[in-house]
């Protein structure tokens, strides 16, 4: 059997992938120094930015830590639930996507 070589024309298109935000709610149990050091350790931030961030959480209900693609985002909302579970917190982690 003859051996047929084709060329395909493909067109490959990247698209940005959807970014997704992760959000910190305030409660009336966690600590702010709870919420400082969470978003210390796990979104990096540093004291200045995370003092902010804390109060924004606080005065307002809620906050964005950060924005990142889904799997991150999701990854670091488990990250903060466990870290609250260990530490007998009900602070609450959701991700939405970033408009």
């Amino acid at each position: 059997m003859p051996k047929i070589e084709e060329e395909i024309e493909t067109s490959l298109e990247l698209e940005e992938p959807r970014m997704f935000k992760v959000l910190l709610h305030n409660d009336d149990y966690t600590s702010m120094d709870f919420v400082v050091d969470i978003l210390m350790s796990i979104f990096h931030k540093n004291a200045m930015e995370a003092e902010k961030i804390m109060i924004e959480i606080h005065e307002k209900g809620i906050g964005v830590c950060g924005v990142y693609s889904f799997e991150i985002a999701q990854t670091k909302a488990e990250q903060v639930r466990q870290k609250a579970k260990q530490n007998e917190f009900p602070l609450l982690a959701t991700i939405e996507e970033d408009s």
